[in-house]
């Protein structure tokens, strides 16, 4: 399936999603002027990222490709969830961060200030670590993130697609008002996937969506992410080496510096990555030698 871009809106926005006069929740194609013409749906270059005084990631520069799963390894501290955060500018909402560089999305800069970081994230959907459903139905959960970014229509059609999208309908179909937080970890985690579908993102971020997790439920995590790269760009991060290696297409390896900044070492496809690492760092983290 080929999924067409659209250019952030920087002033002035609308709702872009309509409903058809049968009800369907429809999406109004986007501008074919804008669509890139290569195969990198974001691309990095020279990213910073500060926190009051600390440089905690230092000139990160690398690609995103299009219907990809890109997973971001390295050891604890070297500023993997800080460049996954700073994607879809979740740094904004962290007192004293600061980001210097280039994140672009098909071509546009993300990190200006004249784009809507609430667009951002709409088209660049957020997993967190720990699965956070809010206080309400397991339909509501689906359906509100809808509602408040204005998609309109038939909500019925909505919530069974996304539940369906996130491998959950089977298990939900006949409790849908029963609330969110009466689900296990793992369904509760694919729940949380469901309503970022729910928006119809263009990319996902995950940020070790499958570590507090039990392993039948990591599986089923990690099984549902290579159905959805069909569909979306995925990047994750994830301390387990393991998984980068079954489940991403490319791998980003990250280490410390001697000032104990983020910096980026090796980006390739992960068989490379994993086989025949170009840097002796590399090799070194997933040997075990350190990490």
């Amino acid at each position: 399936m080929v999924r067409q871009t659209q250019a952030y809106r920087v002033s002035n926005p609308v709702d872009i999603n309509v409903a058809s006069a049968s009800g369907a929740i429809q999406t109004p194609p986007r501008g074919a002027n804008l669509e890139t013409r290569q195969d990198n749906v974001i691309s990095i270059i020279n990213l910073n990222v500060y926190y009051g005084a600390f440089h905690a990631v230092a000139d990160v520069s690398f690609d995103v490709p299009k219907h990809h799963v890109t997973a971001l390894i390295g050891p604890s501290g070297c500023g993997k969830s800080t460049v996954l955060r700073s994607i879809n500018r979740m740094n904004d909402l962290v007192p004293g961060a600061r980001v210097e560089g280039s994140i672009k999305y098909h071509g546009h800069d993300i990190c200006s200030p004249r784009v809507d970081p609430v667009e951002v994230r709409r088209r660049i959907g957020m997993v967190f670590q720990k699965p956070n459903p809010f206080p309400k139905s397991i339909y509501e959960n689906v359906a509100w993130g809808a509602r408040i970014n204005g998609i309109r229509g038939n909500m019925d059609e909505l919530v069974e697609r996304s539940l369906r999208q996130a491998a959950l309908w089977d298990e939900v179909k006949d409790k849908l008002k029963d609330s969110g937080l009466a689900l296990s970890g793992g369904q509760q985690q694919r729940l949380c996937i469901a309503r970022t579908l729910a928006i119809n993102p263009d990319v996902i971020l995950m940020d070790e969506p499958a570590s507090a997790l039990d392993p039948i439920s990591t599986l089923k995590i990690e099984d549902l992410m290579r159905d959805l790269v069909r569909q979306y760009t995925i990047v994750i991060v994830t301390h387990n080496m393991q998984q980068a290696a079954r489940v991403s297409d490319q791998t980003v390896f990250f280490s410390l510096n001697e000032r104990r900044q983020g910096v980026l070492v090796e980006a390739s496809p992960t068989r490379e990555l994993f086989t025949n690492p170009r840097d002796q760092r590399t090799e070194d983290y997933i040997t075990g030698r350190f990490g």
